[in-house]
């Protein structure tokens, strides 16, 4: 039953703000002509004539790591700002936030509150949480100990989608050799022995492989069609200089990128953006791109790179290019790595153009594809510690100080103004009097925004992240879920197999 507060209506309608009758209501003019009424109105339409679709052929799984809502939320306003006719950068989408469905994703590690990579990634491509640090194995084995990891290893997306007979991808702007991306590769308790000469005794005993020899030495109907990233240490002897001076980590003397070429057909290494671009797509079967010693550059200095480096919607295009050509279908895992590492290094800027590159990596997959038949899911492997505070204008740059609604700069208890974004830890400390800010570019790119507690690296962050998602089997993602759901959403819109749904 409904009750009508009459001296509520009577009022109202006396103001002329509404008509209201026992049983309509009139909205007035001022408020249906509004752009904002208009937009999220047709949005609402839009969802009504949703047809959601149970299989997909093909799933991209793009992973920003790092990436928590507020990074969403400063990268879609730092996109939208640098965008003509933008009102101020606010009222901008990411392409991948107008996806039709979206969940929460609870992120903690089996062992741990605030999640590291590894446990986290080993969730999303496993269907099994487990702890910080180990990769695709379970939470019964010890971390960093080979013997208590046999037996214990997990069957991954990868695995399950090469023995259905789809292609397999993995791309990253960090080391291929990274927890994220290993993860989907690999079976490891400890993420750091991505080299041969990484391995203590025991693992040497015990007979456990380095991350970088799983990855090539895959038997060809198990191996990735595609792996692009950065990490060319991990793959070369420690005799080996490699085209841009930089000196393998290998201790067995085994050139992994040639043992790629060697062992699997139609294939192809390459590691400058030269050799990327001169890649046929339509006769290659499987690519290894290795462009830089350690993890590749940030999007902000990619330009300035040695040797050259493809974006990260380059490598996720040509990546496309290559898988689509099995009539059965792929699997393709895309990381943007360095969103995590600049904000580790307590730098907005880079972390932020990061991320903007990954939503246009995710504008190319969208344009690459089918809709009708492929799932593609962007979400983030856990967040950080990164903060929107103050009461900025509307269209205040987003790297920039806080100005006021009347355009006044704000002031905190000091007398100094402050930056919108900032830290709750991390290298851009306060110790002591905190630094005078009135003269600082603080959109410069290698501009360390400041931070609560002194620490020299930032820290991950437990909230929850996002996960969106368009496409067959897109329908799934919603409510708060935890991370591990992930793999089962994936399972069973590709029919991967392994359980019943």
């Amino acid at each position: 039953m409904i009750v009508i507060n009459m001296k509520i209506v009577a009022a109202l309608v006396s103001c002329s703000l509404v008509t209201i009758t026992a049983n309509s209501a009139v909205l007035p003019s001022n408020q249906t002509d509004s752009e904002w009424f208009k937009s999220s109105a047709l949005k609402v339409t839009e969802k009504t004539q949703q047809v959601n679709k149970e299989k997909a052929k093909n799933v991209i799984l793009f992973v920003g790591d790092g990436m928590g809502i507020s990074t969403l939320t400063a990268a879609r306003i730092f996109q939208g700002q640098q965008i003509e006719g933008n009102m101020g950068g606010e009222e901008n989408f990411l392409s991948f936030e107008q996806f039709p469905h979206t969940a929460l994703v609870k992120t903690y590690n089996t062992n741990q509150q605030t999640p590291d990579s590894a446990g986290t990634m080993t969730a999303m491509v496993t269907g099994v949480k487990s702890k910080a640090g180990v990769l695709s194995v379970s939470d019964t084995s010890l971390r960093a100990n080979c013997l208590s990891s046999k037996g214990n290893e997990l069957t991954t997306l990868v695995d399950l989608a090469n023995a259905k007979g789809l292609s397999t991808g993995v791309v990253s702007t960090a080391r291929i050799t990274h927890a994220t991306p290993a993860a989907a590769y690999s079976n490891t308790p400890e993420r750091g022995w991505e080299a041969d000469s990484n391995l203590p005794a025991e693992a040497i005993t015990n007979e456990c492989k380095d991350i970088a020899y799983q990855l090539v030495m895959r038997d060809e109907d198990n191996a990735l069609n595609v792996a692009l990233g950065g990490g060319r240490r991990n793959f070369i002897p420690d005799t080996i200089t490699d085209g841009e001076d930089k000196k393998g980590r290998r201790s067995d003397g085994v050139d992994l990128t040639k043992s790629w070429t060697d062992n699997l057909s139609n294939a192809a290494y390459v590691w400058d953006k030269t050799g990327f671009d001169a890649i046929d797509t339509a006769s290659t079967d499987h690519l290894l791109g290795l462009f830089n010693s350690s993890h590749m550059e940030y999007e902000a200095d990619r330009m300035d790179d040695t040797a050259g480096e493809p974006s990260l919607t380059e490598m996720t295009t040509k990546s496309i290019d290559i898988l689509k050509k099995n009539d059965q279908g792929y699997l393709l895992i895309v990381e943007s790595g360095r969103i995590d590492h600049g904000h580790h290094a307590g730098n907005a800027h880079r972390a932020l153009m990061d991320a903007v590159e990954l939503s246009n990596a995710v504008q190319a997959a969208i344009d690459s594809t089918d809709p009708e038949e492929t799932l593609i899911m962007v979400t983030a492997d856990h967040s950080h510690v990164f903060t929107i505070a103050g009461y900025p204008k509307r269209g205040n740059p987003i790297l920039g100080l806080v100005h006021n609604v009347d355009g006044n700069l704000a002031t905190a208890k000091d007398g100094k103004p402050y930056t919108t974004l900032g830290y709750t830890n991390g290298p851009g400390a306060v110790v002591g009097l905190r630094d005078d800010l009135s003269s600082v570019d603080t959109q410069e790119k290698s501009f360390k925004q400041q931070a609560l507690i002194p620490m020299g690296s930032e820290t991950h962050a437990g909230e929850d992240i996002s996960l969106h998602a368009t496409g067959p089997g897109s329908h799934l993602v919603q409510g708060v879920i935890e991370q591990n759901v992930i793999f089962h959403i994936i399972n069973q819109a590709q029919s991967l197999g392994g359980t019943k749904y």
